[in-house]
């Protein structure tokens, strides 16, 4: 088996998968999901189905900062055949409304 074989996840939908299931997490305060609002930073799938999600919050001191990443962290766990899941919050750098997708920005009526 070459080496790149050996990187590739045994699931090659995983990533797909992943995102879907960030789409049905949402900020309380926010009717958007925490993946348009552009809260994910980075999405990692390592072999053998392992998860590194980073992201952050709208705001540090948001209200949600416990609950949000405990729900990313267990639908993520949820998905048949991930092996473990990584969730790592950051505020570096700092949220803005400009890391929204253009969804959520016409939802929230921002165009």
């Amino acid at each position: 088996m070459g080496e790149e074989a050996k990187n590739q996840s045994s699931d090659p939908n995983l990533r797909e998968k992943v995102v879907q299931t960030l789409k049905s997490v949402y900020d309380p305060e926010i009717p958007v999901d925490i993946y348009e609002l552009g809260l994910i930073y980075e999405i990692n799938v390592f072999p053998i189905n392992n998860l590194y999600i980073l992201m952050t919050l709208t705001s540090p001191a948001c209200p949600a900062a416990e609950s949000i990443p405990s729900e990313v962290d267990s639908k993520l766990r949820a998905i048949p055949g991930v092996n473990d899941v990584t969730v790592e919050l950051t505020f570096d750098p700092p949220y803005t409304q400009d890391m929204m997708s253009e969804v959520a920005k016409y939802e929230l009526g921002f165009l």
